[in-house]
């Protein structure tokens, strides 16, 4: 997590009023400070200059996860839709190369949620493969009871705009890489329905990233906020409050 005087630092530059933490950011972490920007397109390895508005965040190797890789990711909204990048180097790409919609999980894997209300026990799940196969599902999670919704009408502006970019390798099944990177844009239209979405200047959501990791039959997790054995332990998500 960031330290105390990273975050000042951050808050210092926005060009916003300041953000004021709150008892519950804390006990949740150190916020991630959401900054604004124009729309671009998506390239895999965060080559378009937006990005540089904004600094990494590190994601924590969970217990028990013995694959000594890093990984991290970077966060921006626009008026039309969140922007994700996520990056991590890796020695082979454990994926049989699955379809959209199908046990991403199961292989190698970034993921992202978000949970714009928490008065309600429902939030967006995004996960993309190394091949850039998607999962996008809407999670209602009724006490740990939870099974993923699939969108309707999932086309044009409702629809995600994704790539990814391996490095040190070929982009195929288990090929010998370095790394493998993805960006991805979420526009707010898929996730209408969802109260305080879009969101706005000052306004905090709950959300989490992940990575897992499968090579030679030893898997890896890593989180941003720290979560039990489920990553839909929604309860302990960290904050995010958009600039």
């Amino acid at each position: 997590m960031r330290t105390a005087s990273l975050f000042l630092l951050i808050l210092a530059g926005c060009a916003s009023e300041p953000v004021v933490r709150t008892p519950q950011d804390s006990a949740h972490g150190e916020p991630a400070i959401v900054k604004a920007t124009d729309d671009f397109e998506v390239s895999g390895n965060g080559s378009n200059p937006a990005w540089s508005k904004t600094d990494w965040i590190a994601l924590h190797r969970r217990p028990k996860g013995e694959l000594p890789y890093e990984a991290r990711f970077k966060i921006l909204y626009s008026k039309t839709g969140l922007y994700l990048l996520m990056d991590g180097t890796d020695q082979k790409l454990t994926t049989t190369g699955r379809a959209d919609f199908e046990n991403l999980w199961e292989e190698d894997v970034y993921e992202a949620f978000f949970w714009p209300d928490p008065s309600e026990p429902l939030y967006f799940e995004y996960e993309i493969s190394p091949m850039n196969a998607e999962l996008p599902i809407l999670v209602p999670n009724n006490g740990g009871a939870f099974m993923g919704w699939r969108p309707w009408h999932y086309e044009n502006d409702r629809k995600t705009r994704k790539a990814t970019v391996v490095t040190g390798g070929p982009k195929e099944p288990g090929a010998a890489v370095k790394g493998w990177s993805a960006e991805f844009f979420i526009p707010y239209v898929l996730l209408r329905g969802l109260k305080s979405s879009p969101p706005k200047s000052g306004m905090r959501w709950r959300a989490n990233f992940y990575r897992v990791d499968h090579d030679d039959k030893k898997t890896t997790q890593w989180d941003w906020a720290r979560v039990g054995p489920s990553f839909h332990e929604y309860q302990n998500f960290g904050v995010l409050i958009f600039e």
